[in-house]
């Protein structure tokens, strides 16, 4: 089994949150979106689908990243630890694929806190993209706490794990995906932490005669719909899915004026209780700083990349 740790035990700026969010949206700026300079940007080296965790315990608080990657050579994973102030306590590389063994534990201390991540992805199934459908499990326990369990494989999980202190789960706050297509986009994901997985489509017309046009819809059914993307390639728009506030945010820019293979970026922000149902472009700035500071609601930014 082939396995990279590297350990952050110092007090520096996280390595994790850096690496993560030069995949996240970066477009967003204070009074509006702001359009990338660099026009010339292709399609990604690989595929990813990055999900950030929140988790309150005794033992530790603070943030479990799951990174599910995809290139030509092979598949992995990366496990991410960071506390509540962003540090970065570990971060594990998985590469199961290069070897016939899919299954393992490992373990180790730090800042005094024994971390074991479990993991079983030898009946893993999957469709085109880097994370598994269904067949798996990945656990990360916090001094034999359980806090995270990821995968439908929750029997086999607990004969590594005890669940009885399974009492305070780790809560699901936001989601990246590469998405890729010519005219048609497509991904089934949640549109808010527990909610359950919905089809978003979208769909992009690039026919003059009527000014290239946008269509996002969801389980089949349209729910948001943009003509004259020129004059409007960047923008929001709240949405009612489940009887609960989606506000979508778009930038297509790099469709319309950048280079050939390009990507857009669909950010999906879902809102529970009181919470206001539009944020500021102050609060997507702090977004684009890092996923973790919105932690209330659910946040999905999908990252469609135009391939000619």
């Amino acid at each position: 089994m082939f396995l990279e740790i590297a350990s952050y035990l110092g007090g520096s700026r996280s390595h994790l949150t850096d690496g993560i969010m030069k995949d996240f949206p970066s477009c967003f700026g204070e009074s509006g979106v702001q359009v990338a300079t660099d026009t010339s940007r292709v399609a990604p080296p690989q595929n990813l689908v990055i999900c950030v965790y929140h988790y309150h315990s005794q033992a530790f608080s603070g943030f479990i990243t799951v990174t599910w990657i995809k290139n030509l050579m092979a598949q992995g994973l990366s496990i991410g630890i960071e506390t509540q102030s962003k540090e970065s306590l570990a971060k594990v590389d998985i590469k199961p694929w290069l070897f016939s063994k899919r299954k393992g534990v490992k373990s180790l201390v730090v800042n005094s806190i024994r971390v074991d991540i479990y993991w079983d992805l030898s009946c893993a199934k999957f469709a085109s993209g880097p994370e598994p459908l269904e067949g798996f499990y990945v656990a990360v326990a916090f001094n034999q706490e359980l806090c995270l369990l990821v995968g439908d494989l929750e029997s086999e999980a607990y004969k590594k794990v005890d669940p009885a202190p399974f009492a305070s789960k780790a809560t699901f706050v936001a989601k990246k995906e590469d998405i890729f297509g010519k005219r048609l986009y497509s991904s089934k994901a949640q549109l808010c932490g527990k909610g359950r997985l919905h089809d978003i489509r979208i769909e992009y017309d690039a026919n003059e005669s009527l000014g290239k046009c946008l269509t996002i819809s969801i389980d089949g059914k349209p729910v948001l719909e943009v003509a004259r993307l020129k004059w409007k390639f960047r923008g929001n728009q709240t949405i009612l899915v489940d009887g609960v506030s989606v506000e979508v945010y778009w930038d297509v820019y790099s469709w319309l004026f950048g280079s050939l293979v390009g990507n857009a970026i669909f950010l999906f922000r879902s809102h529970v209780g009181s919470e206001s149902s539009a944020l500021s472009w102050k609060g997507l700035q702090r977004f684009k700083d890092t996923p973790t500071s919105l932690t209330h609601g659910f946040s999905l930014v999908l990252c469609a990349w135009k391939n000619e």
